[in-house]
């Protein structure tokens, strides 16, 4: 129990006598410490409880808490000389215990009782009652502890301090600590999980309170208990007595007063504590919290409100570690004021960061974790303040004002803090105020704390998906790409969505959009796999029902809770085909150049990859060039409350829309899908235009498997590109087709071998051939034979590689065609 600023040692285990504390050495008096349950029984009565309230733990647990705590009674106005009952009167400020007990208070009370104990005489009993909220069993935590020590006999009984709360004490073990624990900081704002376990132990177990448990918490903030009304009225009487005496009337009692006044300023402290609470916090946005934060204590407390954070909460980064010093800059974030418009901007402009000298009451602020109260800022001391502002005079901002500076703390680290700034004709800060403004920075220190962490945690998770996202290039073989991918709108707004292409063997190019069910972490990482796992089966140019079967089987292998819809299509720009495959995805819709017509593809729907045990079907579509084929998540068309219908008709009309650009496209896809509200998933699209390659850009040949037919396949090559007047890659492409055909030709079975050459964005030539095995790049020595055929592939190729084909394999390079 906090008496001023005492600072005497805690009573031993020697204390649990319940001997009273002494009023001149005491700085800690014991508490009994009550739990009652939602049903209004008692399930917990501390040894403290047994001391002061006369009743054993074994009679206690599961009685009515109203048959044994002090509660609202009827005690005469009149009679000073009638016994307390078990049950006494209130006596003190704010509601009665019974109204906590009954549930019908929902923030923390306390007061005063007296009542009659088994063999002892009245006690005297100050009382705290803090509501739990939660799921948990437990209502209402109470805390009462015998005044008898506390008290002035000669003036009155009234008590030695001006002010009382109860603290608390940190060890022991208690099966309901852990849950209270984690309660606990829903009661006092600005203390941490582990510290309050801590608390809750002992209290519950001893009922042995510390002189301060955290340096800021103060709540409830406790009136001045004064006088008690038994002391009142035999005071009140005998005015009453020497005013008929005199004949004259009865003054008004300045102690009624007094006490009415204070009862009514603490009462709206606890308003406005109240009301703040309410008004912060309503959003995960941290420049909105900011905003709210400052806003929250102008004009009402304050005439101007200055918040700094450190840099790494304005940076979303991890929680800032280390106690700040004279090199920690502080981000000036918001600055709220009732000055006229516009004087506070060019001084301190908000956005600004600044390091603090150890000098000023800021920096004490941040390193001690405590309010600074400064009454007054003096010209001393305003000077020294202004000094750290380079050509700016702020000294007639702050000169003669009262400041109180409170830091905002989360898990004991300063996060940041407030500069509260009064007017010189407003009434100084006090310590009331001090606490006040303590109160209120811990509950707005923890909210930015929550936006801290849901800023981070997001840009982790945007990070993490895209990361997963493909980059995939604006052209491929035949075609033109461009995607768009929007984040889900709700909270974790990582997802399973992906997109991608992979280039394929005969310059073909495979389509892949995809949907993980679920969101989060989890269906991010699942989509990530099933990804890589796409990319790799298509490598091996698997037919598309074929694929789909292939990764149904490893999602039911990788575990039960992968599931996902996949729409794969493969695009042969030189037979004008798409070959498409569907496992349980929305349609692609497909817009015809010729004349602007769009339609949604009809597939074979297919079941979810992960099902298991479905079949699934291709097709294969015509095209021609220019023809766009758009390919989208449900998170586009699908709205809550509405038909899919009413988006997929929304999809084909807007992929109609004809537009300058492949982005243009895309965007008004978004704009006319994403405008409806309602919104929740993730969103992927993929658009591509199937421009085709024409026949006069491709040349085919096959050889037969002998050695002699590499100078053949080096001629045609040659005349070829004379012809398409590619002169200047003669020489580097003949001596690779050499390599590469003389490879085949070694290597194959029975078939022959294949050449191709396409002319496109590159120059692309594929070498085929009937062996399944692929050629790896090997170090060849002097005297080595074979083994530099890739090598000499791979230093003269723009790019090349290899891919396993349904009769053996393909090998192929790309050349850089030569500016015109």
């Amino acid at each position: 129990m906090d008496h001023g600023t005492e600072r005497d040692a805690p009573f031993g285990r020697g204390a649990d006598s319940g001997a009273a504390a002494e009023p001149s050495g005491a700085g800690r008096v014991p508490l009994a410490v009550v739990l009652v349950d939602r049903a209004g029984l008692v399930s917990h009565w501390s040894a403290g409880a047994r001391r002061l309230f006369g009743a054993a733990k074994d009679e206690a647990i599961g009685r009515p808490a109203l048959d044994l705590l002090p509660v609202s009674g009827a005690l005469p106005e009149v009679d000073d000389d009638l016994p307390y009952g078990d049950h006494m009167t209130y006596d003190g400020l704010g509601p009665g215990l019974e109204t906590s007990l009954d549930g019908q208070l929902s923030h923390p009370a306390s007061g005063r009782a007296r009542l009659t104990v088994p063999g002892r005489d009245r006690a005297d009993v100050l009382w705290w009652a803090y509501p739990l909220v939660g799921p948990g069993r437990e209502r209402l935590l109470v805390l009462a502890a015998d005044a008898e020590g506390l008290l002035r006999p000669d003036q009155g009984d009234r008590l030695l301090v001006e002010r009382v709360a109860p603290g608390f004490a940190l060890h022991t073990d208690f099966p309901g600590a852990e849950e209270l624990a984690r309660r606990l900081p829903e009661i006092l704002p600005s203390m941490s999980v582990g510290e309050s376990a801590r608390i809750v132990a002992q209290v519950l177990e001893l009922g042995y309170p510390v002189l301060e448990f955290s340096q800021n918490d103060r709540v409830p903030v406790t009136p001045d208990w004064g006088v008690s009304r038994r002391v009142q009225r035999r005071a009140r009487r005998e005015r009453a007595a020497r005013a008929a005496a005199e004949g004259r009337p009865l003054p008004p009692d300045p102690a009624d007063e007094g006490e009415d006044l204070e009862y009514a300023a603490v009462r709206e402290r606890l308003e406005f504590l109240n009301e703040v609470s309410g008004r912060i916090g309503t959003s995960l946005d941290l420049s909105r919290t900011i905003i709210e934060v400052s806003k929250a204590v102008v004009p009402r407390f304050t005439d101007v409100a200055g918040t700094y954070l450190r840099e790494q909460v304005v940076a979303g980064e991890g929680f800032p570690e280390g106690v700040p010093d004279t090199t920690t800059l502080w981000h000036r974030v918001a600055v709220e004021h009732t000055d006229e418009p516009g004087r506070w901007d060019d001084v301190v402009p908000v956005g600004e960061a600044m390091p603090f000298p150890a000098h000023t009451p800021f920096f004490q602020c941040m390193t001690t974790g405590e309010p600074v109260l400064v009454p007054r800022i003096s010209e001393q001391m305003g000077h020294a303040i202004a000094s750290q502002f380079d050509k700016r005079d702020i000294r007639p901002l702050i000169t003669h004002r009262s400041m109180l500076v409170v830091p905002l703390k989360a898990r004991n680290v300063v996060l940041g803090f407030m500069i509260l700034l009064r007017h010189p004709e407003r009434a100084e800060f006090n310590d009331m105020d001090r606490v006040t403004g303590a109160e209120l920075a811990a509950r707005a220190g923890l909210v930015l704390d929550n936006a801290r962490m849901y800023t981070y945690q997001e840009a982790v998770a945007e990070t993490l998906q895209d990361s997963m996202l493909p980059h995939i290039p604006a052209r491929m073989a035949g075609c033109d790409i461009a995607t768009r991918y929007l984040p889900g709108t709700l909270l974790g707004r990582v997802g399973g969505d992906w997109f991608d292409s992979v280039k394929l063997p005969g310059a073909r190019t495979a389509l892949v959009v995809g949907d993980v069910m679920g969101h989060g972490l989890n269906s991010a990482a699942m989509m990530g796999q099933l990804r890589t796992a796409v990319q790799t089966m298509a490598a091996l140019d698997l037919p598309p029902a074929r694929l789909l079967r292939n990764l149904d089987d490893l999602a039911q292998r990788l575990g039960e809770t992968y599931l996902a819809t996949c729409l794969y299509a493969v695009y042969d720009p030189i037979a004008g085909e798409l070959h498409l495959a569907n496992a349980g995805h929305i349609p692609p819709v497909l817009v015809r150049a010729d004349d602007g017509r769009s339609e949604l593809l009809d597939l074979p729907t297919g079941a979810p990859i992960g099902v298991g045990g479905v079949p699934f079907e291709a097709v294969r579509v015509r095209v021609g060039p220019g023809d766009r084929l758009v390919m989208c998540t449900d998170g586009l068309v699908e709205v809550r409350g509405e038909d899919i219908g009413v988006g997929l008709a929304t999809l084909c009309e807007s992929a109609a829309h004809p537009a300058a650009s492949m982005d243009d496209a895309c965007d008004t896809i978004i704009r006319a899908l994403n405008t409806r509200g309602g919104r929740k998933d993730d969103v992927a699209l993929l658009m591509a235009r199937l421009n085709g390659i024409a026949p006069e850009d491709v040349a085919e040949w096959r050889f037969p498997l002998d050695p002699a037919q590499v100078g053949r396949a080096r001629a045609v090559v040659r005349e070829q590109l004379h012809d398409w007047g590619l002169a200047r890659l003669v020489d580097s492409a003949e001596l690779m087709v050499s390599e590469l055909v003389t490879n085949a030709v070694r290597h194959s079975h029975a078939q022959p071998v294949a050449l191709r050459l396409v002319r496109g964005d590159t120059l692309l030539c594929e070498v085929d051939d009937d062996d399944h095995d692929l050629p790896t790049l090997l170090s060849a020595g002097p005297r080595d034979e074979a083994g530099r055929g890739l090598r000499v592939v791979s230093r003269l190729a723009r790019e090349w590689g290899t891919s396993r084909t349904g009769g053996g394999k393909s090998v192929w390079f790309e050349l850089t065609l030569p500016r015109r």
